[in-house]
């Protein structure tokens, strides 16, 4: 999708332009990060980053935007500077697909004010919503086990998300999707089966199923429940399956889009095994979402691929991940930002997470920031608590924050989304179970360094009334 730097909120011009009338060198690192998980889980997976950065290399502002900007009143001077505006800041970010946590940086961005501010609402947009999904994905796998995915949501989508939720859905697990222009942009596999409407267009549901498999006779797919799932569509999709072998072809499935899945697809799975239809899969979808394919999976349902769309792609129920983008040095000084909320208070200066890794090469369950300056931390405090500490020897300190980008440009290879897939899901295996449950997971610490903390504290005492 093409993205112009008027991908942003109007604020952050008007600060932008105060900026460049007052202090146009300004530098500044901004943290981005989030507060909560979302579905009350116990984890995050990080996604977005490579669009992000993709965009951020070629962003400017576009003539029509330019002229959009001047009849708001912005002043001349400063629309000739967004005429030649690039980004030329330098990013650190934790990897794409990784497994993040609340209150701990996840990406920071170190740039000239200006460019910093214009960023925000962009980058915002598209690793919170990315992020949300690919959570959600990864939940929704969590409870599919080894079965096969599909997003096919993108009919109930917030409008173009939709094209993001098919790519953030694919990192947190998913086989492939409906979407075919996110597809063919992020090489994708695509599938899709038929509408209620196709049968409905004949008069005969058999010479529907015969019409499809004979044009599609690959990947076919037959919905049978647009009449009486076991009294017609079954029955007519066993007949055209015979008839597809006798020409070479198999049929692949069949889908349920309706009634009780678990009752149904048991029925279906008898039905086809009883005519020695045994390679012929199960599709189930409607409404699916982490809980109810868990619930499905208890039950045995011989379910073999779930079509998910509106849960996942709307994020339900969260619809939104509380990600937030903060001022924490500007020329060299450290910042910070005081609430009345302590856990909203603020982290100063530029920082880096260390995770710690045990002896399985499993993730303990703690990650400490750090000061960038430190190379490893021996015991790390809680934020807020300094009886709470925990001692950090004898764990893998893994620094999570990389350079990513540098005077506005990438630093590494492109990676796939299969290869961003792939690294998730390697992460995910290294945390515990104890934080993947549904059910009151297990909270994973995030603590401070003891020089962070101080650095904290002091500017807390110094901004304090």
């Amino acid at each position: 999708m093409t993205i112009t730097a008027s991908y942003t909120d109007l604020y952050q011009l008007t600060m932008a332009q105060v900026y460049f009338k007052t202090k146009p060198d300004g530098r500044a690192v901004f943290d981005y990060y989030f507060r909560s998980n979302p579905f009350k889980g116990g984890y995050s997976i990080f996604a977005g980053l490579e669009d992000v950065l993709n965009t951020l290399e070629t962003m400017a502002f576009s003539a029509s935007d330019i002229s959009y900007l001047e009849e708001h009143g912005f002043e001349k001077e400063f629309l000739d500077y967004l005429k030649n505006f690039q980004f030329t800041g330098t990013i650190f970010s934790c990897k794409e697909g990784d497994v993040v946590f609340p209150n701990r940086p996840i990406l920071q961005v170190e740039a000239n004010i200006i460019e910093a501010q214009i960023i925000e609402t962009f980058l915002l947009n598209l690793l919170n919503f990315q992020t949300l999904i690919a959570t959600k994905a990864g939940r929704i796998r969590y409870s599919a086990k080894d079965k096969l995915l599909l997003d096919m949501g993108l009919r109930r989508a917030h409008a173009t998300g939709g094209y993001y939720a098919s790519r953030a859905a694919f990192i947190g697990g998913f086989n492939g999707t409906s979407n075919v222009v996110a597809a063919k942009d992020y090489d994708l596999p695509c599938s899709g089966t038929m509408a209620h409407s196709f049968i409905q267009s004949y008069e005969d549901e058999l010479q529907a199923f015969r019409d499809f498999a004979k044009i599609r006779p690959d990947n076919c797919v037959l919905l049978v429940d647009t009449y009486n799932t076991l009294k017609s569509g079954l029955p007519h999709a066993v007949i055209v399956a015979k008839e597809m072998e006798l020409s070479g072809d198999r049929l692949l499935g069949v889908r349920l889009d309706s009634g009780d899945l678990a009752y149904l697809s048991k029925k279906v799975r008898e039905v086809l095994d009883a005519a020695d239809l045994g390679y012929v899969k199960i599709i189930a979808s409607n409404q699916l979402d982490e809980y109810v394919i868990k619930s499905l999976k208890e039950q045995e349902a011989p379910i073999d691929i779930f079509g998910v769309g509106t849960n996942l792609v709307t994020g339900k129920p969260d619809a939104s991940l509380g990600g937030v983008y903060k001022l924490s040095a500007y020329n060299g000084a450290p910042r910070i930002k005081l609430s009345e909320n302590i856990e909203k208070t603020s982290l100063p200066s530029k920082k880096q997470v260390f995770r710690m890794i045990d002896a399985n090469g499993m993730f303990y369950g703690a990650d400490v920031i750090a000061l960038f300056s430190e190379a490893s931390v021996t015991e790390m405090t809680h934020a807020y608590d300094p009886t709470k500490r925990l001692n950090l020897t004898g764990f893998v300190h893994e620094p999570l924050l990389e350079k990513v980008m540098e005077n506005g440009k990438k630093v590494n290879a492109p990676r796939s989304v299969q290869a961003i897939a792939d690294y998730s899901k390697s992460r995910l295996a290294q945390l515990p179970e104890a934080y993947k449950r549904f059910e009151n997971p297990h909270k994973y610490k995030i603590g401070l360094s003891q020089k962070l903390k101080n650095e904290r504290d002091k500017l807390m005492l110094k901004y304090q009334l």
